[in-house]
């Protein structure tokens, strides 16, 4: 197959990584993923796509492997995205979430990328007025949110110095098929899904009245796979995801609903969070085509299939917590 266009997509193995892989090679990209594995998996791996095992903390091979595919579009992915564990693995998560992306920042500086489109978080914009808005300044209150703050200045930097254009997402509580329900540090529903599948209860940090807007992946991926061909998306911010909030509460009982389970919740010693994160989308809509919401039954519905189907995982604990002190006890 003749490919006009060849893109990078780091973290593709992951979940929401391997959906845009598989995006891009729908509008006939060339795909080439990098990943190291740690949190993704081979399977997610689309066939067609070229995939180099790595980690984005080794420079040499990033510069490596650009110089030998001559990419036109990076789609950068590759975090370590426990918001709420982050606190207590610093080092790591600076290493991997902020020093990662600037070894791939120089080399698409470097190599006279397009542009670099990068998945950062609403956890930049830690306790405000809600929704929250990208007029507003990002204030994050946790080390992952700092480095995804970082990593936008970053790119704004280098595009007014050396002209490289970008565009960012600010996604947030992204579900669906192909997420890692063993992952017990974040994502809250593959989490429930996962505890009922081994018949468990499910576990709710506090009081359970924080409020999130749960997006189904299909109301995500396409949009940001699609954002090359957007010139107005170009040097832009965006919040992506759903426009309809709710409680964690309210997520437990329509998980055991689609999960025909009993909605039996453990409430454990709240942690040090955002209580109530959910975010305006009006620039997006002005800018792309955005089809109907997935409602949060039916984005839950095909997720639970996906979930029986592949069936339950072992959570494993974190090997190098670097600091012990406040760890939730869930956690150790």
């Amino acid at each position: 197959m003749q490919y006009q266009i060849t893109s990078l997509v780091t973290g593709g193995a992951g979940f929401i990584g391997s959906h845009i892989a598989k995006h891009l090679l729908k509008l006939n990209h060339r795909v080439i993923i990098i990943d190291d594995l740690s949190g993704g998996k081979k399977e997610n791996i689309p066939n067609t796509a070229i995939f180099i095992k790595g980690s984005i903390t080794n420079d040499i091979l990033i510069n490596t492997t650009f110089k030998e595919y001559a990419f036109d579009y990076v789609y950068h992915l590759a975090a370590y995205a426990a918001e709420g564990l982050s606190h207590f693995i610093r080092k790591f998560n600076y290493q991997n979430n902020l020093i990662g992306s600037i070894n791939l920042i120089n080399a698409a500086v470097n190599h006279n990328i397009k542009r670099f489109i990068f998945t950062s978080s609403i956890a930049v914009y830690g306790t405000q007025e809600l929704p929250l808005k990208e007029s507003q300044k990002p204030q994050p209150e946790d080390p992952y949110g700092i480095a995804k703050y970082a990593v936008e200045m970053d790119l704004e930097n280098a595009h007014t110095m050396f002209g490289l254009n970008y565009t960012i997402f600010r996604p947030h509580n992204v579900y669906g098929p192909g997420q890692n329900i063993g992952d017990k540090y974040r994502n809250v529903v593959g989490i429930f899904m996962n505890q009922l599948l081994k018949r468990e209860a499910m576990t709710i940090f506090g009081d359970g009245n924080q409020t999130r807007a749960f997006t189904f992946i299909e109301d995500v991926a396409p949009y940001i796979a699609e954002s090359y061909a957007f010139a107005k998306a170009k040097n832009q911010i965006f919040n992506i995801g759903s426009n309809t909030e709710c409680s964690v509460n309210l997520l437990a009982k329509e998980v055991a609903k689609v999960m025909d389970s009993q909605c039996n919740i453990n409430y454990l010693e709240q942690r040090e969070e955002v209580v109530h994160a959910y975010s305006d989308h009006t620039k997006l809509n002005q800018v792309f085509d955005l089809k109907n919401e997935t409602s949060l039954s039916d984005g839950l519905k095909k997720t639970a299939l996906w979930v029986q189907k592949h069936g339950a995982k072992q959570s494993t604990a974190f090997k190098n917590i670097e600091i012990r002190q406040k760890l939730p006890k869930s956690w150790l």
